[in-house]
């Protein structure tokens, strides 16, 4: 692996600066209208050309087993328990084991899906819903139940801590356009219309050799500049192993960005804290980047989001 030496900060965005941005990308994003946004992409057609990516057979998780223990990432752990009893003679006789489990879905550890209700801005969600929608018994419109037949099609995972020479991206550090453009020529690849986007900027990797860290203050991630690439190639879905915002935010008085650009303008669904440090060994000793992927969120007709786990078929 050759070192490429890191580029100087993407400059940071003012309020003004980020409208310019955010209204242009909404101006782009035709192919996203609809309860699906993005997902439109998503077309029966492609579907079958994405089957085509499988040659092996080999299947690949993209999620992070779910956490039960607290840490400075995740102070509301996902709860489980045993509900049945453990302690019974079970020596004869059928008997059951049951468990339960609580989760807070959108919090810095689990793998999870952020549904078009998820991000509101200035008043709206994507498509100019109006933020009313979502009420304290859920989310009537945009909802994860857009995506209950699931989310099918051409993965393509972009290696950017592969492509800088290093483990995993420092935290506050940024992934641009030429980042995203140069990861495809190092790996031969390219990200086209319909396509599942990963980016990877070895978040997993760092918490795992380094432990947790606060990942709501500082963490790699998208520069909101990047977004154009998502744009020019008209992606369905963008995933990435950390929130995929970079903290602190570039932008001036908007902490999360990349999630308003993606989902509220571009009605993208985002996958956050997926891993790709099973996957990302497998495209390397085969060659390639790009493979068939399968998400099936769970069924919550009126929740904002839902823990997923990604299979990547190759």
């Amino acid at each position: 692996m050759t070192t490429r030496a890191r580029p100087a900060g993407p400059p940071r965005l003012t309020k003004d600066e980020f409208g310019v941005l955010h209204r242009h990308l909404l101006s782009r994003a035709a192919w996203a209208s609809g309860d699906r946004g993005a997902l439109e992409a998503l077309t029966p057609a492609r579907v079958v050309a994405a089957t085509r990516e499988v040659r092996t057979g080999r299947t690949v998780t993209l999620a992070a087993p779910v956490e039960t223990l607290p840490g400075p990432d995740n102070p509301e752990p996902a709860k489980h328990r045993m509900s049945g009893r453990t302690d019974d003679d079970t020596s004869s006789g059928l008997h059951f084991a049951r468990d339960s489990f609580a989760m807070n879905v959108h919090g810095d550890a689990d793998s999870h899906l952020d549904a078009l209700c998820h991000v509101i801005y200035d008043g709206t969600l994507h498509g100019g819903v109006s933020a009313s929608s979502v009420t304290a018994d859920g989310a009537t419109a945009l909802s994860v139940e857009a995506a209950r037949d699931g989310i099918v099609g051409r993965g393509v995972l972009l290696d950017i801590a592969r492509l800088r020479g290093v483990p995993w991206l420092e935290p506050g550090d940024h992934v641009t356009v030429g980042d995203l453009t140069a990861a495809e020529s190092a790996q031969h690849v390219r990200v086209t219309e319909g396509d599942l986007l990963f980016v990877r900027v070895g978040h997993r990797r760092r918490r795992a050799e380094l432990g947790p860290w606060h990942a709501a203050r500082e963490r790699a991630g998208l520069h909101p500049s990047a977004l154009e690439f998502l744009a020019d190639r008209r992606v369905a879905v963008l995933g990435g192993d950390g929130n995929n915002d970079t903290a602190p935010s570039s932008t001036e008085g908007v902490d999360f960005p990349v999630h308003v650009l993606a989902v509220q303008a571009m009605g993208l669904h985002l996958l956050d804290y997926l891993q790709f440090e099973d996957l990302a060994p497998v495209c390397e000793a085969e060659g390639r980047w790009s493979f068939l992927c399968v998400i099936a969120p769970l069924r919550l007709p009126d929740a904002t989001g839902s823990p997923v786990n990604p299979i990547a078929v190759l």
